[in-house]
């Protein structure tokens, strides 16, 4: 009896250990998230519902280039805004997107890659019509994106900085679903320091530099308008629905913050 009253409390005292050791790290990162929603969404109640979806690997590949897909199912209706929150990081927002007409309220699709630079809860919060918050959360496995170096040097990534391209595809699943939508992308050259990466000549920091705004439209209506920091990846990279129009023609401004500004059409006019 002896015996077995000390394996029990061995036992016991390993799954308290074990509490000892899970809930702080739970409540931390509850913390950061109850520290964010206070400071970004002035404490306002966010639901966890269907409401919007995100897709992420559980693991990434590269820390500096993790790849980010929300959808917002048609049910939904209009949209205001989506922001992209990575708890852990520097600077957590990532991105917020505010949606005009041209979005459409079909099924909708953003994607986009970003840095991340700790194990860390990535979220995608929406606002609807009604003024409601509602997010989805998925935790992501990686660690140092904030700081990696860049894949260029900065002499040619400078060469080639604000090019730009403009693609739209045709998906005749989209088109065919009520209301339809298109899809389009965007990509710029644009090396994003963070202001956390090593020359590694120098061993000076690189000062922060990074595409800031940036302007959707189609055929002059508002797809959506991002304002950005520094965990979108080096070279961002967006892929979006929107709804059709009489053209379909995509033009896009983009501003860093160096105050140069770069545009770009899906006719392939630029400058």
């Amino acid at each position: 009896m002896h015996t077995t009253r000390c394996n029990w409390g061995k036992s016991a005292l390993t799954a308290v250990l074990a509490l000892a050791v899970v809930t702080p790290a739970v409540a931390a990162d509850d913390a950061a998230w109850q520290d964010i929603r206070r400071n970004v969404f002035d404490g306002r109640e966010v639901v966890e519902d269907k409401t919007v979806s995100l897709e992420t690997p559980y693991r990434a590949e590269d820390a500096a280039v993790v790849p980010v897909t929300m959808r917002i199912p048609a049910s939904v209706g209009e949209v205001k805004t989506l922001t992209l929150v990575i708890d852990k990081n520097p600077v957590p927002v990532a991105a917020t997107f505010k949606f005009g007409e041209a979005a459409g309220t079909g099924d909708r699709m953003l994607s986009t890659r970003v840095r991340v630079d700790m194990y860390s809860n990535i979220r995608a919060i929406v606002e609807t019509a009604d003024g409601k918050l509602h997010m989805a959360t998925n935790f992501v496995k990686a660690s140092g994106g904030c700081s990696a170096a860049a894949s260029k040097d900065a002499d040619e990534a400078f060469a080639n900085l604000g090019k730009m391209q403009v693609r739209t595809f045709d998906d005749p699943a989209l088109k065919a679903q009520t209301p339809p939508q298109r899809e389009a992308q965007v990509m710029i050259r644009h090396p994003n320091f963070t202001g956390m990466q090593m020359d590694q000549v120098t061993r000076q920091y690189t000062p922060m530099k990074i595409v800031q705004e940036m302007d959707v439209k189609r055929d002059g209506a508002r797809i959506f308008k991002m304002e950005g920091g520094i965990s979108i990846s080096e070279n961002p990279n967006f892929r979006f629905t929107f709804a059709p129009g009489s053209e379909d023609l995509i033009e896009v401004i983009a501003k860093d913050s160096d105050g140069k500004v770069f545009t770009a059409t899906s006719a392939g006019k630029a400058s």
